[in-house]
C-alpha cells in the first residue's frame, strides 16, 4: 500500500512563500506521476502542478509562473514551491501519486497540508 507523507504547510502573509513537500513510500519505478492538488473550502478540488517520471511538468492555469514542482528521487520526495502567495491561494493541499499501466489508473493520496495566506 502507498503512503503519501505531507509537510510543510502553514501560515503566511500575502507575497510569502512555502515549500511543501510529500514522501512516497511507494516503488519509484512504478509512479508514471506525482503532483499536488488543493480544494478550498466550499470549492471542488483543483489540479495545481504534477511532474511525470520522465521529468515533464504541468501547471493549473492560476499558477502563472508563481509556484515551482520539482523531485529528488533519492529521497523518494516531490516537493512544491509556493511563491507570490495570495489569499485565494488558501486551501488543503494534497499529494497525488498516479501509477498508470495497461490496467488502467490507480490514484493514491495524502493526507493533505494547510496552506493559509492571511494578514
Amino acid at each position: 500500500q502507498v503512503q503519501l507523507v505531507e509537510s510543510g504547510g502553514g501560515l503566511v502573509q500575502p507575497g510569502g512563500s512555502l515549500r511543501l513537500s510529500c514522501a512516497t513510500s511507494g516503488d519509484i519505478f512504478s509512479i508514471s506521476a506525482m503532483g499536488w492538488y488543493r480544494q478550498a473550502p466550499g470549492k471542488q478540488r483543483e489540479f495545481v502542478a504534477a511532474m511525470t517520471s520522465a521529468g515533464k511538468t504541468s501547471y493549473g492555469g492560476f499558477v502563472k509562473g508563481r509556484f515551482t514542482i520539482s523531485r529528488d528521487n533519492s529521497k523518494n520526495t516531490v516537493y512544491l514551491q509556493l511563491d507570490s502567495l495570495r489569499p485565494e491561494d488558501t486551501a488543503v493541499y494534497y499529494c497525488n501519486e498516479a501509477h498508470i499501466s495497461v490496467a488502467g489508473r490507480e490514484d493514491y493520496w495524502g493526507q493533505g497540508t494547510q496552506v493559509t495566506v492571511s494578514s
